[in-house]
């Protein structure tokens, strides 16, 4: 069985948080929007319906869960989720919070402007932030 690894441009776009159950749980770089990605840790996974049965439940159980927690803290206008595969075809499932403020609404995020990084500093409260966050869901496991 081939050991999961995550894909060089996930690697470079996001930080990691940590892992739930099923899914390592991501902070995009972007810092135009806060944009969390869950990844399921299951090896050459490209598609949802690849995933057992079981695993299929747990991902939707987790990005509710990842969605009302963005929800209770950001209080969107609305939550994007997407499982876009074009450019990194590993499955994963972006979770953006959006706000008719925002630098791209109503339209979507995506080639509309190119990412505004987080500084380190910023980086670090962010992701400690998130992790306090992630913390309130059951089997969060911080890294």
């Amino acid at each position: 069985m081939t050991e999961f690894v995550l894909h060089p441009q996930l690697l470079a776009d996001t930080q990691r948080l940590g892992d739930l159950p099923l899914s390592r749980v991501l902070l995009a770089k972007d810092s135009r929007y806060p944009w969390l990605i869950l990844v399921p840790r299951r090896a050459d996974i490209q598609e949802i319906h690849w995933l057992t049965a079981a695993e299929q439940v747990q991902l939707i159980q987790e990005s509710s869960a990842l969605g009302r927690l963005m929800e209770q803290w950001l209080a969107p206008d609305k939550i994007n989720v997407a499982a876009l595969g074009n450019m990194v075809p590993q499955l994963h499932l972006h979770h953006i919070a959006r706000f008719r403020s925002d630098a791209a609404w109503p339209g979507p995020i995506w080639g509309k402007h190119q990412a505004l990084p987080y500084t380190d500093a910023e980086l670090v409260q962010v992701t400690l932030q998130w992790q306090e966050r992630l913390a309130e869901l059951p089997d969060f496991l911080p890294g």
